[in-house]
């Protein structure tokens, strides 16, 4: 039986629609299964066909709810026009799609910098503009951002800079189109063990558990906020007072803290 939920579309009274990107793994595969626990139908996207298939199959059954998969590689101009063409109309849209890369700016490949330059902010920001004029009121944006976007990360120097960019981008949305009625949020996790690492270059042996917040964890908070149309949540206790201390910081001491950060990772 299909679950029902006080989100429907007010305008048609048809159940509410996300589009969730990066939906296979990670932060976006639990973003979908707590909105389709509400009762929301889905448009997933990722470039992993098996995982979003099982994902569909998983959530149909465990509560009803219908989800498109969608292939495509948002890190193209092609693959995001594809995405806006086949998903249609959605209440909300979920960026979530993204990856870093860890090393020193010189020394890494940068045809893959400039990849995750425009799947993290490019993409992202096409999205945005093709959604968010077509939104109505109480539809709503949820942007992965990152605390790494709050200061300068040395050896992750272009990941840090893009998710400055959502962050702020997502902080000057918010003020646009909340008399609108529409918001945007700007999730900041920090460390989430998760695929990212691995594709980031990370050795998740060296990290440890401590300070680190499940996906689902994250899931849970990012959802909640944007459900209270909060501009920003940071995720994860141990994350909170980061962004207020360091942002305050002198530059010399921000730099100092992230080497120090990245040094034990």
């Amino acid at each position: 039986m299909k679950k029902t939920n006080g989100f429907a579309n007010h305008m048609s009274e048809r159940p509410e629609r996300a589009l969730v990107t990066g939906a296979s793994s990670g932060i976006g595969r639990e973003i979908a299964r707590i909105l389709a626990s509400q009762g929301t139908n889905l448009v997933i996207c990722a470039r992993r066909q098996t995982e979003l298939e099982e994902l569909a199959t998983e959530l149909n059954e465990k509560h009803g709810t219908e989800s498109q998969i969608i292939i495509s590689d948002l890190s193209t101009e092609e693959g995001v026009n594809q995405l806006i063409k086949e998903a249609g109309e959605v209440d909300i849209l979920v960026n979530n799609a993204g990856f870093g890369t860890s090393g020193k700016h010189t020394k890494v490949d940068i045809d893959r910098q400039l990849q995750m330059i425009d799947l993290n902010i490019r993409g992202l920001t096409q999205l945005s503009h093709a959604y968010a004029k077509k939104m109505k009121r109480g539809n709503r944006i949820l942007n992965v951002a990152s605390v790494a976007g709050f200061i300068p990360i040395p050896s992750m120097a272009v990941y840090a800079a893009t998710k400055a960019y959502v962050l702020s981008f997502s902080r000057s949305l918010h003020a646009e189109l909340k008399k609108d009625g529409i918001s945007v949020t700007a999730l900041c996790p920090g460390y989430v063990p998760s695929g990212f690492q691995e594709v980031a270059g990370i050795d998740q042996s060296r990290i440890g558990s401590f300070g680190s917040t499940s996906a689902e964890a994250t899931a849970r908070s990012a959802v909640r906020a944007m459900r209270n149309s909060r501009r920003e949540v940071v995720a994860g206790w141990i994350n909170k007072p980061f962004p207020l201390i360091l942002r305050t910081a002198p530059i010399r001491m921000q730099l100092f803290v992230s080497k120090l950060l990245m040094e034990s990772n």
